[in-house]
């Protein structure tokens, strides 16, 4: 039976879109109507759009008498999360010949890398490429030579941008196609600690950088349960991926057979017509990625994310059912920074089969769903496994393998889900409240303003944060600098929270997978620049910020907030550098983070 919460919630989610909803599948449906293109294309344009192919390949696309199945990769060498997707087109094109299609790469996305970048002026770009990969991915569509769809993505804007571009072609099948995770490195616990160290001045850079090295070492995604993982887990919930494919490590016959079973599932569904993307990505099953997401305490980004996505297919989300759904979904893992293990932990010892028969054991995720697996979550409760060479699924066990990763829906870490919302005269805001003890949940405390994340370094080692306070980082939002992410701000404040001081972050920019044992609220809309209250807040203000009842409120008098002036600001800065010019304009168009802050979804 169906949690009753849950049902209510996603009748309402249901009943908001109907009308969105409604013109979405209308047009995917004139879309499948006009068929495949290719059939109707002139001779010249054809030719171009076989021209490069091998000869049978080419006599199969005159013929007219194959599926093509057009490939989207986020593909470089540089990032470790991309590298493996190098010879996936090849084995891709193999396995769809074997099926009796055809395969091209219809184009690349481009994928950069938040750990690079944090703390850099390139971080800006972050949140923006991702609305560059959603128009990327349909301008490699556009050419309408496809039948199909392959994704090749990992990490965090990445998925996100080729999901919302995949849903404007949704009346094609699609499938996402994982690449799995390196293996472990230095333990979280110790890395955490090492950052903390050279915060304080304790070590220098040469230790630092040794950590660092030794926690991302080799291809494959970041072991640690941030936005890349937090994806590739909502997606397979989601029933956009083949089941438990998600974190199998990249390299071995596993991963090799799982990505060939991808390739001919979907070349089967684009000859049969049948699981359509615009179908598969329904109400129902965006509730069930969210609860995934809630009950395993993911990154806070996918609370704009799984937002833009689901407005991509006409689903209207908001901030309000994430906390109610967070409130009805209890916590089943605890996954660094929720914990101390990271993602391979979390697979060995059940990973998404036991995670996924929990949930349905529970009555948390709805079962009359579509999914690239076919109907229903069955599948989807299987670990998949080599039985003399060949690809099965296989019964998950009955118990986990580590209750201290992984628990069972009967005895979870804690009866609510792993996000809050927050609500008050600043505004709305998130955080994520799985990672931080509860006596840190509550803070009231004076005010730091800053206004560049760089200022805090500087602020810490002279000693002025020495106190109760509540960090305000402002003139962070989507619209001022981009959003990036604050990764750098948590190991100063970690080591205030270690000191026995009260301490908080109130920011409208983003801190994501690094959200820890520090209270973070973050996303706060609407941003400074946009008219909220942020730009009225003084240095001495006095916050409160209340997780457990989800309030935060500035503590002045209403009055005195009304004659306050805001602060001229310059922001001309944030325009130079690092590409950032080209985004200017972008910046502008960029909506709220409770809509999804996108610039091409409304």
């Amino acid at each position: 039976m169906l949690n009753p919460q849950i049902k209510a919630i996603t009748d309402r989610i249901i009943e908001r879109s109907v009308e969105t909803r409604a013109e979405y599948l209308k047009n995917m449906a004139a879309q499948q109507a006009k068929g495949v293109l290719r059939g109707a294309l002139g001779c010249s344009n054809l030719a171009h759009g076989f021209a490069a192919c091998g000869k049978q390949d080419k006599a199969d696309l005159k013929a007219m008498n194959k599926s093509n199945i057009g490939i989207v990769t986020s593909y470089n060498d540089m990032l470790s999360a991309h590298q493996p997707y190098e010879t996936y087109p090849e084995q891709i094109k193999a396995a769809c010949r074997s099926a009796g299609s055809v395969a091209q790469v219809a184009g690349g996305v481009p994928a950069m890398c938040d750990g690079v970048t944090q703390g850099q002026p390139g971080m800006e770009l972050s949140l923006l490429s991702r609305e560059v990969i959603a128009m990327a991915t349909a301008v490699g569509l556009s050419h309408n030579m496809f039948d199909g769809t392959l994704q090749l993505g990992v990490c965090d804007k990445i998925v996100p941008g080729m999901v919302m571009g995949a849903l404007s072609f949704g009346h094609l099948p699609t499938l996402f196609v994982p690449a799995g995770p390196m293996p472990s490195g230095l333990p979280n616990k110790e890395k955490a600690r090492v950052r903390q160290e050279y915060a304080q001045g304790n070590v220098g850079e040469e230790a630092l950088l040794e950590a660092e090295s030794a926690s991302y070492h080799s291809p494959g995604t970041c072991t640690f349960y941030g936005t890349a993982n937090s994806n590739q887990l909502a997606i397979e919930a989601m029933g956009l991926q083949l089941p438990g494919s998600s974190f199998v490590p990249p390299s071995g016959d596993l991963r090799e057979q799982l990505t060939d079973a991808a390739a001919k599932q979907v070349c089967r569904h684009a000859q049969a017509g049948t699981a359509r993307m615009a179908d598969i990505y329904s109400e129902k099953n965006v509730v069930n990625g969210i609860v995934a997401l809630l009950a395993t305490g993911g990154s806070t980004n996918l609370t704009m994310h799984l937002v833009a996505m689901a407005r991509a297919a006409g689903v209207i989300v908001t901030w309000q059912d994430f906390a109610d759904l967070s409130a009805a979904t209890p916590l089943l893992a605890r996954v660094y920074p929720n914990g101390q293990a990271d993602i391979n932990h979390f697979h060995q010892a059940g990973g998404m089969a036991f995670l996924m028969a929990q949930l349905r054991k529970g009555g948390l995720i709805h079962e009359d769903v579509e999914t690239v697996a076919g109907q229903g979550l069955e599948l989807y409760t299987k670990t998949p496994a080599l039985v003399e060479g060949k690809l099965q699924w296989v019964d998950c066990a009955e118990q986990s393998g580590d209750e201290d990763v992984l628990r069972p829906i009967d005895k979870p870490f804690q009866e609510t889900g792993g996000m809050q919302l927050l609500k008050g005269n600043l505004g709305r805001a998130v955080m994520k409240v799985s990672a931080v003890e509860l006596e840190h949940q509550i803070v009231e405390a004076p005010a730091v303003v800053i206004e560049s994340q760089y200022d805090l370094e500087g602020m810490f080692k002279a000693g002025e944060l020495d106190k109760d306070c509540i960090v305000v980082a402002r003139y962070q939002g989507p619209q001022a600098n981009g959003m990036p992410e604050l990764h750098k701000l948590t190991p100063p404040l970690a080591v205030l929270q270690d000191r026995g001081f009260k301490v908080a972050l109130v920011t409208d920019g983003r801190m994501s997978g690094a959200s820890g044992k520090v209270p973070a609220a973050i996303h706060v809309t609407p941003e400074a620049i946009d008219g909220g209250l942020l730009a009225k807040v003084n240095d001495g203000d006095m916050i409160r910020l209340n997780a457990i009842t989800g309030e935060l409120t500035l503590l002045v008098e209403e009055k005195e907030l009304e004659e306050r002036s805001i602060p001229a600001m310059d922001l001309s800065a944030n325009n130079i550098g690092s590409g950032r010019d080209l985004f200017a304009q972008f910046r502008t168009m960029l909506a709220r983070p409770e809509i999804g802050a996108s610039a091409v979804i409304k």
